[in-house]
């Protein structure tokens, strides 16, 4: 009992707090952001995601000088390019020292700050601590930046990530930041709180349960915020200025060399071609634009032609380009950021991170694309906390380039509404974690039904059989849950709520040796399972995991006899209409049929104790007929209804997730009545809402079962009460 009350301990998912207690008085930082640095300082491994303007620099700046001061070792800071004087320069004004150098070897400062780009110059072996500015460069799924990034710092204690709040779409990048901070890995994340969404493989949504225990971790190991107010702080000095977007659509139009009419572009093909065709009078209506005014500008180009042709029309302006040597780009940028110069020409891949342009209130898109990201991030340049001028934006297209405006709009739409969702889930967690208030975590109860046949134990499975008599059990019968695929409550006790297979299977390993103690000897055990969908984000491959053999194997070493197994046939066609699976699509056939796939059956395994049975199971001819028994000797059962299940919507709660793989009453009816005697005692561990039970008593057998979930438990109280005094036959109780 010691043994699983340890277990459950350790599979609580909480991020390890590893720092040290901060000392607030010695910088120059508003109320929030001093709880922040207080926060991750004690974490020791934290993100800080803070949108734009609310001073992540000054505290990621505080957060370096605190370790420094509790470690007396050294911390580097990592940023896009041009961001390094910036943060130079705040942390001179907080009271904290930082160099900018290229090259560790030339520098031993305490606190260091370089480049991306410059991250081979240095050894993470001189540092106790790490920062990354502008972290979403981890967004990227197979980036070398972002392996380099994981791998070079895994082993340094103190870790920071700071970026605007990230995208609440992408998963991915969630995962990359859960990563590098140590808390766990990507693979890790997505099994635990996430699920396809339906057949395609890059797209993952949170398990029902996940909505909060996700949110709820997200908060243990960083905090995301909008405004102050997110927190529990004052934002009212964090209003931001008015945003007015102009859209100019000039007259050229595009004819593709197989049409004879001007077309809105469809294709990215047609898109480039048709920004091309548009290119000379775009880049003049732009210059115009610039060229009637005196004030500062910022103009976001996508095409080197475009960036080239803008110099020309607009002499005063400084350009930035790719080919530049990093030192002309720094030199460029730093003239524009501290006004020595007028207009500046870049793109968003260049310049649209990190950079603080609040004396800038005016911007041209020459070019547009897709990407919502860099959009918002070049508009963020400008538009940020500190603006004091409303921004004008202008975005020029032609009509040939049809619905990229439409499409920005849609996203950023999405974006906000994502954004404020994930905020809004944060909020609790978060102001309780940064003001040091606990979390209160649901209670674990207890409680039994008894009834006519039947005893129901609400539960945790382990602890119930734990209590239970030795050799007590003459039958036991269940569906166990399939690992991490499916979770149905948000308990640490849940089986199916875990991070990974293995987790599982050390959760499951309790039960076994608890089944095998109250088993009579020689009696059987039968589960019912299938074999589980291998991904590649979560396992490095496609193709099938042998979920069946892992638990016969498991069984067999606690000192089970595989007895003997039985495949039940499940349709190929409506397994690939629910799974949308790639292995099961017809049109998989002309792409490559070496990916193509049978459909996966379901299992029900059966397993012996060892010994002599006392008690015999014995059937008489005309009970059981030859042709009945060469029916259920078959080792493949064809003829088993899927739908023939009893009904479970009712017990469903909004949250919860379909199981993949419901135990049909046939299956249960078929096991009962060839391996127990009338008024045998059958148990299942994972009663559900009681469709073992309901068969069990409508044979005259006497049942005793277990359940986590409450509203399971609930429906099973009531199904089991009324199985006695059921007429119909199990066909007629099908869904």
């Amino acid at each position: 009992m010691n043994n699983y009350t340890d277990f459950l301990a350790k599979k609580t998912k909480s991020n390890l707090i590893a720092g040290f207690d901060y000392d607030a008085t010695i910088y120059n930082l508003f109320d929030f952001q001093s709880a922040i640095v207080s926060w991750a300082c004690k974490r020791g491994r934290a993100g800080i995601f803070a949108d734009t303007g609310l001073g992540k620099t000054a505290m990621q700046v505080a957060w370096a000088d605190q370790v420094v001061k509790h470690t007396q070792g050294r911390v580097l800071i990592l940023a896009p390019l041009c961001v390094a004087q910036q943060t130079v320069k705040e942390a001179a004004r907080i009271g904290v020292e930082v160099e900018y150098a290229r090259s560790g070897n030339k520098t031993s400062s305490s606190i260091v700050i370089t480049n991306y780009e410059m991250m081979d110059h240095f050894s993470a072996s001189d540092f106790i601590g790490v920062v990354l500015d502008e972290s979403s460069i981890l967004k990227s799924l197979s980036g070398k930046i972002r392996t380099a990034l994981i791998e070079s710092f895994q082993n340094n204690p103190y870790r920071l990530s700071c970026t605007a709040t990230p995208s609440p779409n992408d998963f991915m990048e969630l995962g990359n930041q859960a990563e590098f901070l140590g808390v766990m890995t990507r693979t890790e994340m997505l099994a635990t709180y996430f699920i396809h969404d339906g057949g395609d493989t890059s797209k993952w949504r949170l398990k029902g349960h996940g909505k909060t225990k996700f949110w709820e971790w997200m908060a243990t190991w960083s905090v995301c915020i909008r405004s102050p107010e997110d927190i529990g702080f004052d934002g009212s000095r964090y209003i931001l200025p008015g945003l007015d977007i102009n859209h100019h659509v000039v007259d050229a139009q595009f004819v593709p060399d197989d049409q004879l009419f001007p077309v809105i572009s469809q294709t990215l093909s047609d898109r480039r071609s048709a920004k091309r065709s548009s290119l000379d009078d775009r880049i003049k209506l732009a210059a115009d634009i610039v060229n009637s005014s005196d004030e500062y500008f910022i103009v976001w180009c996508h095409l080197n032609d475009e960036s080239t042709g803008l110099k020309k029309l607009i002499p005063d302006a400084e350009e930035v380009y790719g080919s530049l040597s990093i030192e002309e780009k720094e030199s460029r940028i730093k003239r524009f950021t501290f006004g020595d110069s007028r207009v500046i020409i870049t793109k968003p891949s260049i310049t649209g991170f990190g950079l603080n342009w609040q004396h800038c209130h005016n911007m041209i898109f020459v070019g547009m694309d897709d990407s919502f990201e860099s959009y918002y991030q070049a508009v963020r340049r400008c538009y940020r906390f500190g603006q004091k001028n409303k921004v004008n934006v202008h975005l020029i297209s032609s009509e040939s380039e049809g619905a990229i405006k439409k499409n920005l709009e849609r996203k950023a739409a999405q974006a906000y509404e994502m954004s404020g969702q994930m905020v809004a889930h944060m909020r609790r967690f978060a102001e309780m974690e940064v003001k040091g208030i606990t979390i209160e975590k649901s209670d674990y109860s207890r409680d039994i039904k008894t009834g006519p046949g039947f005893d129901l134990h609400l539960g945790d499975c382990v602890e119930i059989t734990q209590e239970m008599d030795d050799e007590s059990i003459d039958y036991t019968i269940f569906s166990p849950p399939f690992a991490s695929l499916y979770t149905y409550s948000n308990s640490d006790r849940d089986m199916g709520n875990c991070r990974n297979a293995s987790e599982f299977y050390a959760h499951f390993e309790y039960l076994i040796g608890e089944l095998f103690r109250v088993t009579k000897s020689g009696r059987l055990l039968s589960f019912h399972c299938m074999n589980l969908p291998a991904t590649y984000q979560s396992d490095g491959f496609i193709g099938i995991k042998d979920f069946r053999g892992e638990l016969i194997r498991m069984f067999v070493d606690s000192g089970w006899i595989f007895h003997s197994e039985v495949v039940i046939w499940k349709d190929p066609v409506t397994a690939m209409q629910r799974t949308k699976s790639i292995g099961l699509l017809y049109k998989q056939l002309k792409k490559d049929s070496c990916i193509s796939r049978q459909g996966i059956p379901d299992y029900l395994v059966t397993m012996r104790k060892p010994g002599d049975n006392p008690e015999p199971v014995t059937k008489e001819p005309g009970e059981f007929p030859v042709a009945l028994w060469q029916r259920y000797a078959s080792p493949v059962w064809m003829d088993i209804n899927p739908s023939n299940t009893l009904q479970f919507r009712s017990a469903r709660e909004s949250d919860d997730e379909r199981h993949i793989c419901p135990l049909q009453l046939e299956v249960i009816e078929r096991a009962i009545s060839l391996w127990t005697n009338p008024d045998d005692l059958v148990y299942s561990p994972f009663a559900g809402i009681g469709s073992e039970g309901y068969v069990s008593i409508q044979q005259g057998r006497r049942f005793v079962g277990a359940e986590l979930k409450r509203s399971y438990w609930d429906l099973a109280c009531r199904n089991l009460a009324t199985a006695k005094s059921s007429q119909g036959t199990l066909l007629d109780l099908a869904v």
